[in-house]
């Protein structure tokens, strides 16, 4: 622990270093990450920012950021950092442009529109494509695209976080809370812990963290297996005969997957699923020639699936694959100012081929996070059979917490958004109608949920 300290607060003396090396002021420094205007983009009047912060000089490690500041009285709004999961999926092309940020891309790619149910409504949304490899996020060391990990990926976002805070000190001390999806259910307590961690090495709290957000979250491979099995044949996707033989050929508490086990998963898969989209399964596929990405995504792992997330137009994956592509819009942006020698992809399968290091279970965090007093909620829309409903409540009824406010409907518009569990320590909340992207299916609800979480309210009753 003595040693994390030390190289975290050299990461504080190495970060205002950097910025007397490159002999910018915080405000030149901004000025230069400005967005001015995206190209096709409608008329804003709140602030953008892009650019990069460097994480690591030794191997050339920098990650890609994209603030967009709240719509009305950003000095007064709260910092929300956005993480897409994967491992290996940008938060720029999902959470950005499909889920919570200010726009959406035509089908043309050639234009913005406005997204009313946007969360910087609410907040400051700071976007990160993380880690390193994902995205416009780079590193000049090629072998890192091929041991990255959980370790790894947190120690880089906590050394990101200090450095852009030094470059945007107005939001040094700022209320600020971790949000995101799918493998983010690793990214976000992990690195809630290491800033717990590292305010216990200051005489202040330098990096204001109020709490945490997550959805469809991966939690414990056990458990998060064993629900998925549950949620398939639940939910009619699989037959009583494939369920039957996944449960005799699978050991969920093995790291390692037996030949039995994969083929009956495989044969589900091949045979069974039919075409759906298995991040929404009421909703229609993409049809377009592309639109294999979700069969090619998926990975056996501990007997089932790499989780990562796909579009829901359902083809808004490829809309934003060409927008971030073009020359004008990175130029707007800031990015792939090295000239990165690869096409900008939503998902790195580098990565998440290469995935070196992955905790089996977050539940032991969870429980420091709730010791430390965090704000924890964890929502899942219903309509996800990769990280299901089903998964997440088994994972987190081990947790074995108190309940505080018993289950019961929470409402938008009139309508039921989804039911809730309030816990000593813990808000569940399921999403209605929603997919794996719950702000992709269910834009109005997942807004409730966020207004209500960054007031620490309940959801509401009626």
């Amino acid at each position: 622990m003595a040693a994390q300290m030390t190289l975290l607060l050299v990461c504080i003396l190495t970060s205002s270093i950097y910025v007397t090396i490159m002999g910018l002021t915080y405000d030149e420094q901004q000025e230069l990450d400005r967005i001015k205007e995206l190209p096709g983009q409608p008329q804003v009047s709140f602030s953008q920012f892009s650019g990069y912060v460097k994480v690591n000089e030794d191997h050339g490690r920098a990650l890609f950021y994209w603030l967009t500041e709240a719509t009305s009285n950003p000095e007064k709004k709260p910092l929300t950092l956005w993480l897409n999961g994967g491992p290996g999926c940008s938060s720029v092309a999902y959470g950005a442009s499909e889920e919570i940020g200010p726009f959406r891309i035509n089908k043309t790619a050639s234009s913005l529109y406005l997204n009313k149910y946007s969360w910087n409504g609410e907040a400051n949304i700071l976007f990160l494509e993380s880690p390193a490899g994902v995205g416009f996020s780079y590193t000049n060391t090629s072998s890192d695209l091929k041991d990255s990990g959980d370790k790894r990926t947190a120690q880089d976002a906590i050394i990101f976080l200090i450095r852009w805070m030094s470059r945007f000190p107005q939001y040094k001390y700022r209320d600020f809370y971790l949000s995101g999806e799918s493998y983010a259910g690793h990214y976000i307590p992990q690195l809630a812990l290491k800033i717990v961690e590292y305010n216990k090495g200051a005489s202040h709290p330098i990096i204001n963290l109020k709490g945490i957000l997550v959805g469809n979250a991966v939690t414990d491979n056990y458990y998060d297996s064993l629900g998925t099995i549950s949620y398939w044949w639940s939910h009619s996707i699989i037959s009583d005969t494939t369920y039957k033989s996944i449960l005799k050929s699978c050991n969920f508490s093995s790291e390692n997957s037996s030949e039995k086990c994969d083929a009956a998963v495989n044969y589900a898969m091949t045979h069974e699923f039919g075409n759906i989209d298995q991040y929404s399964i009421y909703t229609p596929s993409c049809t377009a020639s592309t639109a294999n990405n979700t069969m090619k995504s998926l990975r056996l792992k501990n007997s089932l699936i790499r989780r990562r997330i796909s579009g829901y137009d359902p083809c808004t994956e490829n809309y934003a694959e060409k927008y971030y592509n073009r020359p004008d819009v990175q130029k707007a942006m800031h990015a792939n100012s090295t000239g990165i020698p690869y096409k900008w992809t939503a998902c790195s399968d580098v990565l998440i081929r290469n995935w070196k290091d992955s905790d089996v279970s977050m539940l032991p965090t969870y429980k420091k996070l709730i010791d430390a007093g965090l704000r924890i909620w964890v929502f899942s829309g219903d309509t996800d059979s990769i990280v299901p409903v089903t998964a997440t409540r088994f994972s987190l009824n081990h947790l074995n917490l108190k309940i505080k406010t018993k289950w019961y409907p929470w409402y938008v518009g009139g309508q039921v958004g989804g039911w809730t569990e309030l816990y000593k320590g813990l808000t569940f909340a399921t999403v209605r109608g929603a997919g794996h992207e719950v702000p992709l299916l269910q834009p109005q609800r997942a807004l409730v949920l966020f207004q209500s979480f960054l007031a620490g309210k309940a959801l509401p009753k009626s």
